[in-house]
């Protein structure tokens, strides 16, 4: 396959605007399967795309290639995690994490972010970061994609008693 850079890079961001339109993130597999399906036949998109591969490569190369990193590269912006917490956009970043992500702030907070369905890995993310760090605070954790498991009360009351017990001063929900 030679498709050229410059293709490349145009089809990427203008999936990467679509997908942001709409809110790829908290799609169902269902829908993204739907769209995939969508993308394939717009002449725009898989229609550049069979002038460089066969066709039964696009559906792939959309998902594997141009698609892959869009929800790594959104769920990593700290914008959205900081405006929930209230701090502005001038507060100081001493380090950036990821896997899960999060900052350490230059007041010594902590702050990690994901999906709900990896609450586990975020919570002891903050507890550990906070612990292995000199003077750091265990400060906060926001659960994003909460809407479904994760809307009913019962499903968030373990989460919430593990973010007290691990001393983690505010757990944020994000549907």
């Amino acid at each position: 396959m030679n498709l050229p850079d410059s293709i490349r890079d145009q089809l990427r961001e203008r999936m990467w605007r679509i997908a942001d339109d709409i809110d790829w993130l908290a799609l169902g597999p269902t829908e993204k399967t739907q769209q995939y399906e969508n993308w394939t036949k717009d002449p725009e998109v898989g229609g550049v795309l069979e002038r460089y591969m066969a066709v039964g490569q696009v559906r792939v190369y959309i998902k594997d290639s141009l698609l892959k990193d869009h929800p790594r590269a959104r769920r990593a912006d700290q914008d959205k995690p900081f405006r929930m917490l209230g701090l502005d956009g001038k507060v100081g970043v001493t380090r950036v994490f990821i896997k899960p992500h999060g900052r350490l702030l230059s007041d010594g907070r902590i702050v990690c972010w994901g999906r709900a369905a990896d609450w586990k890995a975020i919570l002891l993310a903050v507890f550990e970061r906070s612990f292995t760090i000199r003077d750091a605070k265990s400060f906060a954790a926001i659960l994003t994609e909460s809407a479904g498991k994760y809307s009913d009360t019962t499903a968030r009351s373990v989460v919430i008693e593990a973010a007290k017990r691990l001393k983690i001063e505010k757990l944020i929900w994000d549907s």
